[in-house]
């Protein structure tokens, strides 16, 4: 049999199939008993099949915590797939695989570089672990105001700041599509000793087309994790965290996800891993060429309507001196600053007129992905309602909308943030907390860049910015308090 062949198998999801077939009486959780004590409304809705799959840890189907069967089985096809030495089936989305990438190789008081704009996960994991955070900055597209990626410059120069550092972490692709420069940062931080981690939860496609930038594994990361879910066949929160051997101790990293997840994990999410490996494996050259055509497309038509601007690579990497890595055209960045319009309010006109959901919007711009999900009619229905927006905006004269800049970040910290969030607490309204030593994570979202980290103080620009960006229309992220309400507060530490 060939690895090709190998990849048509899809043993968990066969193994839950016979065992629902089988017909065995149950006495055991889930408690519904393969639907028969479900709701009547949800069963109607979704049909009766999905509810004798809905399973719990059984020598038919193995267990994820300590595989033996059929999800070792799944587990080693999914990592010949994706280039790794080993891969682990994820239950709790992206946000457990960092925690476990971060606890499995960190101790506290260990130095770990990232990027200021890590995800929200990242940075719990951090305080989980004590580990200390450096930062390095990505770059800003002042003029679209974009968060890209940091470059192959600022990641090396960093470490080289830092020999101190065990760990390196990175975010590749971003939420935009932008990727990290990995080919020339990974074999760097090796060089100087570090184990490079990678955040992939918007690459899970990567691997599997020629015309797609490289993903983590390819390019030599020791762990990287990818949610299945975002652009491929998975499930929402089904993930798989991937490792290559050698500077990772395997033994430790499995006792870590047992620690991070669930003692109860769904079944039917495992499954949705299982089949979305095999689907790329088999035809997910086919399948992804056509999300790029359709991408492509629609990119170009999108160029063509008045007052808006679609990302693409030959920008992006054009008006920098020290350009980005490689950039995944199935993200669609749509600038809609020159209608007039923010981001938010674009995404809001089309949800409520046209019946259309964008992934996020931020101030400046809405996204867009497109997925081996996606048809050419769902192309057209977006591109007729955004050149109807332009028509009817671009009439009313609208100046265009001046985006709000990011104020500086981390200019002061007082405090590690493992210390700081566990301090005591006071919640000060915005007026009050100048100057403060801040101990939650506070963000703006999308795109969830952290404005505070706990440790750092908060200053009057993040203050300012924070307020601007709400009455745009901005989700504020570990802020006490309904959006635009006046008793909104920042969580404090005491001292």
């Amino acid at each position: 049999m060939t690895i090709l062949d190998e990849q048509f198998k899809t043993p968990l999801f066969d193994a839950m199939i016979a065992l629902a077939e089988s017909r065995k009486v149950s006495f055991h959780t889930p408690g519904h008993k393969s639907g028969k004590g479900i709701s009547a409304r949800f069963r109607k809705f979704v049909g009766p099949k999905i509810f004798s799959i809905d399973l719990t840890t059984l020598d038919e189907v193995d267990s994820l915590h300590q595989p033996k069967g059929v999800i070792k089985e799944a587990q080693t096809l999914a990592a010949s797939a994706y280039g790794a030495d080993h891969s682990f089936f994820l239950v709790n989305g992206t946000t457990g695989g960092n925690h476990a990438m971060i606890l499995a190789v960190c101790n506290p008081g260990d130095h770990v570089l990232l990027p200021r704009n890590a995800h929200k996960s990242v940075l719990a994991s951090i305080i989980f672990s004590g580990a200390r955070p450096i930062f390095f900055a990505p770059v800003i597209d002042e003029n679209l105001m974009l968060t890209l990626n940091a470059t192959a410059g600022v990641v090396t120069a960093a470490i080289d700041s830092h020999p101190q550092a065990k760990v390196l972490f990175l975010t590749s692709p971003n939420y935009y599509g932008i990727c990290a420069d990995l080919e020339r940062i990974i074999p760097y931080a090796h060089e100087k000793g570090m184990i490079v981690l990678v955040d992939e939860a918007h690459g899970p496609h990567l691997k599997f087309h020629d015309d797609l930038p490289l993903s983590a594994m390819e390019a030599g990361a020791d762990l990287a994790v990818q949610s299945t879910h975002k652009i491929i066949g998975g499930m929402t929160q089904a993930s798989i965290l991937h490792a290559k051997m050698g500077r990772i101790n395997l033994i430790r990293l499995a006792s870590v996800l047992r620690l991070v997840q669930t003692t109860s994990p769904s079944y039917i999410l495992m499954a949705s891993l299982d089949l979305a490996r095999m689907q790329m494996a088999t035809e997910g050259g086919k399948l992804l060429g056509k999300a790029l055509a359709l991408a492509g497309e629609a990119r170009t038509r999108i160029k063509r309507i008045p007052g808006l601007f679609c990302l693409d690579e030959e920008t992006l990497n054009g008006q920098f001196s020290s350009p980005m890595g490689s950039f995944d055209p199935t993200k669609l960045t749509i600038n809609t600053s020159q209608l007039g319009l923010t981001g938010y309010q674009t995404a809001q006109i089309l949800n409520t007129r046209y019946h259309i959901q964008v992934e996020m919007a931020d101030a400046c711009n809405i996204l867009v992905i497109i997925s081996i999900g996606d048809r050419r009619n769902d192309i057209n229905r977006l591109i007729d309602a955004l050149w109807e927006i332009s028509k009817t905006v671009q009439g009313k004269g609208t100046a265009p909308f001046a985006p709000c800049r990011l104020p500086p970040l981390g200019k002061q910290t007082a405090m590690g943030p493992r210390e700081a969030f566990f301090s005591e607490v006071r919640y000060l309204p915005f007026e009050e907390a100048r100057g403060r030593i801040s101990t939650e994570i506070v963000s703006v979202y999308p795109p969830g860049i952290p404005l505070l980290i706990p440790g750092e103080v908060v200053t009057q620009e993040i203050l300012d910015y924070m307020e601007k960006m709400d009455r745009l229309g901005a989700t504020l992220d570990g802020i006490v308090g309904e959006s635009g309400a006046r008793n909104r507060a920042i969580a404090v530490a005491a001292v």
